[in-house]
């Protein structure tokens, strides 16, 4: 008995032991948790409980120059289903209903969403997908709907939100307002145009705020206010003008489909500021269809062809060594250089004609031999007079991709004896349409060359934060008497020369024709095109706008392809679209007069604007821009939805008025 008792004791020693030591052990690892690694892990807690949010800010609108809206940011719903979270008996109770509502507004009958609900509750799908890009208005309709609005943990209904941006005008300009986006593939930021140009004013700042993880893995904001508040972005200003752009657009459109073009450009811009007022850049689709892919006014550099002889006429006339009324040969249309041929468009040449004359029908001959006989002893003179004119670098617009322009220089590796003769004619060189159009407008601006400009200005608000002025390139091109002598010839290209079928006596318009062949040393003649041009400014007395318009690649087997014929006629709608009534009138608008109708829905806008508002107004009915108008005056922020006339509005009318609250605009 003694023994079994020793053995007893051992063993109570043993556990006593084993004990004590495990209280140790525990007593060591929480000192050590609390002391040693006590920051470590409290740290780790917090971040599984506590995290910043981003509260993404809002990004700022494009405006056109006329107040209408190119670019916003507007929500995007999507709305998904946890089939688990109802119960079995609120399912069967709401599962009918949901669906006969969800056919109201999805277009899909009852029965399809009765099949496919019941299918994701036995699935045990707790993520079904309900619908996508839906609208705020048809987000709250389905937010509503039976079961739906019982909420997510009752309910089941998950909404998942996003903000997309949008273009209320559609299609045009599209490439030029551009956009701003992560690359799904790479996650890498992208971008073009104005969106990516002046991102850093759009974008704004985000903000944060700190939420603590309950139960469900739901968060809560652990203060009333956030760590860092969110900073809007700023609205953007452009200087396009809708009533032209779409002018320009569809007279570009027109013609690239009469001539089943590969693609074409125009530019119209203000002489005086350098502001674009316009831009459509198309191109083909292999459905025949013309769409905005490229910025070819901008991006794509070639040989110009024609309209370079602008620049022979200019060095020529500020150097003194030929006058408009030289005399040149044209030698039946064909002169040769170094074993090469230069030829005329018109068989047989003009004759023996004037400097100026052969510059009007677009001599090649009388050009090259201006060109050549003067300056084949020091041709880095007539090199220079390109540089002078800011030909030889790109124009250092906003815009990234601008394309690299080609001037060849003696002793370069590319010169040789046939470069300078090339260069008179528009080849050898290569430049961007709106290298060329800053060029003749230059021109129209008494000499003056300024920088295309895309952007007016930056606003908060009705505050103008940064405002772009004109800025000049080269405060003189040339002299007051070169400059008089060049008018006058660009007036007779008109008047009397290779655009005389766009002349009219009651508008002046004045520039030049261009036909330059493309890829011609490339793949044999099955490699060449034709690209047809014509630059120029209007009216031609008192200009106010300059435009270039190129087309690439006419189908020579259906229409012919001179500049005269391709591009002429777009200048011309357009020239006679902005100052006319009708395209088929020439009579100039009486821009002063007063408009009765006009003059009615401005007064009556006006006496809206000015009444002392404190709820907020029914604008169903109402154009789009108006109503946006009236409710920034009234201190609210607005997002909008399609175009026309608003039909729905999120805040209804006769709520009280709180400064700074969005209201979501829906146009049809």
């Amino acid at each position: 008995m003694a023994v079994d008792d020793k053995h007893i004791s051992y063993r109570i020693y043993l556990v006593a032991v084993f004990i004590f030591v495990m209280a140790i052990a525990i007593v060591v690892k929480l000192t050590n948790i609390q002391w040693v690694d006590g920051d470590y892990y409290r740290k780790l807690a917090k971040q599984r409980t506590v995290r910043n949010f981003v509260i993404p800010a809002n990004k700022g609108n494009i405006y056109s120059a006329d107040g209408s809206l190119l670019a916003t940011s507007i929500p995007n719903y999507e709305i998904r289903f946890d089939a688990k979270a109802p119960k079995t008996e609120t399912f069967e109770k709401y599962v009918k209903p949901l669906s006969d509502s969800l056919a109201t507004v999805l277009d899909k009958p009852s029965s399809y969403f009765q099949k496919e609900l019941r299918k994701a509750r036995e699935n045990k799908n707790r993520y079904y997908l309900i619908a996508r890009n839906l609208s705020y208005t048809e987000y709250v309709k389905i937010k509503g709907f039976p079961l739906f609005s019982l909420g997510a943990f009752k309910g089941g209904i998950i909404v998942e939100q996003e903000t997309v941006r949008k273009h209320p005008i559609g299609k045009i300009a599209e490439r030029t307002i551009g956009y701003d986006r992560i690359d799904p593939a790479t996650g890498v930021e992208v971008g073009k145009g104005i969106e990516w140009a002046f991102k850093n004013y759009l974008n704004g700042k985000d903000g944060k705020i700190l939420k603590q993880k309950i139960a469900k893995g739901q968060w809560k904001p652990i203060r009333d206010v956030n760590e860092v508040d969110p900073i809007d972005g700023y609205d953007v200003i452009s200087t396009i003008d809708v009533f032209i752009q779409d002018i320009a657009h569809h007279a570009l459109l027109k013609q690239l489909q009469d001539y089943e073009a590969d693609h074409g450009c125009v530019v119209v811009m203000e002489t005086e500021t350098g502001y674009v007022k316009a831009i459509s850049n198309l191109g083909r689709a292999e459905d025949g269809s013309y769409y905005e892919t490229t910025n070819y006014a901008i991006a794509e550099s070639h040989e110009p062809g024609s309209t370079f002889k602008l620049v022979d006429l200019i060095a020529i006339l500020e150097d003194k060594v030929a006058d408009t009324s030289t005399v040149y040969d044209s030698h039946n249309g064909v002169v040769k250089y170094y074993g090469r041929s230069v030829r005329d468009s018109h068989h047989g040449g003009y004759g023996k004609v004037s400097l100026a004359r052969g510059f009007e029908l677009s001599s090649n001959t009388v050009m090259v031999q201006a060109v050549y006989d003067n300056y084949k002893s020091n041709p880095s003179k007539f090199v220079n007079h390109i540089k002078s004119f800011g030909l030889d670098k790109p124009l250092g617009l906003h815009f990234k991709g601008e394309g690299r322009p080609i001037v060849p220089h003696p002793g370069d590796k590319s010169w040789s004896g046939i470069s300078l003769p090339w260069m008179a004619f528009g080849y050898s060189v290569s430049v961007t349409p709106m290298q060329t159009l800053a060029l003749y407008n230059s021109i129209a601006n008494n000499g003056v060359m300024v920088r295309p400009q895309f952007v007016s200005e930056i606003k908060e608000w009705n505050k103008t934060v940064k405002k772009f002025d004109t800025e000049v390139i080269n405060p003189k091109v040339c002299s007051p008497e070169t400059l008089k002598k060049v008018k006058a010839v660009l007036e007779n290209v008109v008047k009397k020369g290779t655009a005389s079928k766009l002349y009219s006596k009651d508008f002046s318009m004045a520039g030049k024709t261009g036909t330059a062949m493309v890829n011609y040393g490339k793949a044999g003649r099955e490699g060449m095109y034709y690209a047809s041009s014509f630059a120029g400014y209007f009216p031609a007395d008192h200009p106010k706008y300059s435009c270039i318009v190129v087309v690439h690649k006419p189908n020579t087997a259906k229409n012919n392809y001179y500049g005269a014929d391709v591009a002429g006629p777009v200048f011309k709608r357009i020239a006679q679209k902005i100052f006319t009534d009708a395209p088929s009138t020439n009579k100039i608008k009486k821009l002063d007069s007063r408009i009765p109708k006009q003059d009615a829905s401005y007064d009556k806008y006006t006496a809206e604007s000015n009444k002392k508002m404190n709820q907020i107004p029914d604008l169903k009915g109402m154009p789009g821009m108006d109503a946006i108008a009236l409710l920034e005056n009234l201190g609210l922020k607005v997002k909008v939805n399609g175009m026309g006339k608003v039909k729905n509005q999120s805040i209804q009318a006769g709520t009280s008025i709180s400064k700074n609250v969005t209201i979501v605009l829906e146009l049809s």
